[in-house]
């Protein structure tokens, strides 16, 4: 059986950007190499940013956003793909929720893609009918 460990980062290494990377493109939110100061700022600039480690290799990731008194969003929640289905995501979710409700958030969201909500629900989020999610991109 392989074992999972979680921890927070606030400064990833060379390694770490670079696995992170990894982990976003597997995801397809990010179509090409991305810099490690770009990972860097992401990590430095959240809540908080939680990591999935297997035999010394990020397997899994999360984080939040928050404006640290009320509100958090989770988001980039994302595991590799050969170990999906493991607990892994859950466990994320479990630990970022449970350190921003130590931390005084009280009000968690996320916008979850399309088809996932059967992940979210178990965990304790409910789905918001009344609401639609929005985004504005700037295009270069």
């Amino acid at each position: 059986m392989t074992m999972t460990s979680y921890q927070f980062t606030t400064l990833p290494d060379q390694k770490e950007c670079k696995e992170i990377i990894e982990l976003y493109q597997q995801a397809g939110w990010w179509e090409s190499e991305a810099a490690e100061e770009l990972v860097v700022a992401i990590v430095a600039g959240s809540h908080c940013f939680l990591l999935a480690v297997e035999a010394g290799r990020i397997v899994g990731m999360g984080r939040a956003i928050s404006d640290r008194a009320s509100d958090a969003y989770i988001q980039d929640v994302t595991v590799i793909r050969s170990r999906r289905r493991s607990g892994i995501g859950a466990r994320i979710i479990e630990i970022i929720t449970d350190r921003l409700r130590q931390d005084g958030v009280k009000w968690i969201g996320l916008i979850a893609e399309k088809g996932s909500s059967s992940f979210y629900l178990p965990l304790g989020f409910t789905e918001m009918p009344a609401s639609t999610p929005m985004l504005l991109k700037y295009h270069e």
